[in-house]
This record gives C-alpha cells, structure tokens and sequence, in this order.
C-alpha cells in the first residue's frame, strides 16, 4: 500500500524525491501520513480536493482485501 501511495505520488508532483510516507497505526485504522515538498502540496491535493480524493479512494479499493480501514492525510 506505501508503494501504491509513493508511486502515485511521485508521478503527480515535480520534486519526486521529496515524496515521503509514514505508516502509522490507531484506532482509526491504518494511517499514511503523505509530505510532499512545500510547492508541490497543491499539486497532490488538486482543485476542490479532487486529486487528493481519486488518491484516498484508489487506496480504499486496494485496502479492501485487508478488511481494515486506511487513511491517508497529506501533510502540508
């Protein structure tokens, strides 16, 4: 799933080895925090939310077969 989330990641934005995941676990469930460089955030997150959205939803499809909920939060 990190995987799924550096290489969708690094095709958006124009500094690809800034791209950096953590995993982190909690009662909500499995949490990808996503940092990007600072001029790239805008890029990941798209107009209206629209790309971070097509993000966290290709993510959910993946997680299905995990039965666990995964989040991810892209921090600015």
């Amino acid at each position: 799933m990190e995987e799924l989330i550096l290489v969708m990641a690094r095709a958006l934005v124009d500094n690809p080895d800034d791209v950096r995941v953590e995993v982190k676990e909690d009662d909500r469930g499995i949490v990808y925090a996503l940092s990007v460089h600072p001029e790239d955030v805008g890029k990941v997150i798209g107009k209206q939310g629209r790309i971070a959205k097509a993000l966290r939803t290709v993510v959910a499809s993946a997680a299905v077969k995990s039965q666990r909920r995964v989040i991810v939060d892209i921090i600015s």
